[in-house]
């Protein structure tokens, strides 16, 4: 006589779709905030990973194009257009040519180009920041509203479970399991929220080094008519271009 097992599969009757259903409008607010940060801190962390693409890119063609031209104006137009080292370089060629008038005449040239191409790295790393502040408030907040959605869970199960009258297995578990999603939802968010906040600012390190050495070296041409910086991007080192280039 042969016996045979019957499988049974029982559907989990405190899951997240159960969490959602049954949640009362402070549960479910709470799980459409982590739903808000992760969707978001995953648009920052791409957005942010293709910008640093996009301007490392444009730091070897920087190395190819602009510093082998015969002149620095030959080599802004080289540059492809809306690139941010293109919008550093007319940024110094234009603090160059226009350093005149009364507010300028008791600045010397060192002084005036250094300025405006301070003030130019400095918003171009200002757009590498933006957003890295909101994936460090997600990291560390989620955990806390993962928190307190459980605590709250578990709350309305206590209270459930003193009306009743009942204290058995089935009638503490289920809720307080079911509470506890909250928690593992809230480190979910905050996990690849603080790794890439991390990950993003040790790239926007290397990507703001090529853009001050680029400014430096920059620089030092349209004073001194000659290129005295390296390249550390990985590119080829041109020689530098005559300073005659520099009065075309």
């Amino acid at each position: 006589m042969e016996t045979h097992a019957n499988a049974v599969t029982v559907d989990n009757p405190y899951g997240l779709g159960a969490l959602w259903a049954s949640g009362d409008p402070i549960a479910r607010g709470v799980l459409i905030i982590l739903l808000l940060m992760s969707l978001i801190s995953w648009y920052i962390i791409l957005t942010k990973l293709w910008d640093q693409r996009k301007l490392r890119r444009a730091s070897r063609v920087v190395e190819k194009q602009f510093w082998t031209a015969p002149s620095l104006k030959d080599g802004v137009e080289r540059l492809p257009k809306n690139d941010d080292f293109r919008g550093i370089a007319e940024d110094g060629l234009r603090a160059a040519s226009h350093h005149d008038g009364r507010l300028t005449d008791r600045i010397d040239l060192h002084e005036w180009i250094t300025m405006s191409l301070q003030r130019s790295v400095e918003q171009v790393n200002g757009k590498l920041q933006g957003g890295l502040s909101f994936l460090a408030t997600v990291g560390s907040v989620s955990p806390f509203v993962g928190l307190f959605g459980t605590v709250w869970g578990i709350l309305n199960a206590l209270v459930s479970i003193g009306i009743a009258g009942q204290a058995s297995i089935d009638r503490v578990a289920g809720p307080v399991g079911e509470a506890l999603i909250m928690t593992a939802l809230g480190l979910a968010v905050a996990v690849p929220a603080v790794m890439g906040y991390n990950w993003l600012l040790s790239r926007n390190r290397s990507l703001q080094e090529a853009l001050r050495n680029f400014a430096s070296d920059l620089h030092a041409y349209l004073v001194g008519g000659a290129r005295v910086g390296g390249n550390d991007m990985g590119g080829t080192r041109p020689a530098a271009a005559p300073a005659a280039a520099l009065r075309k």
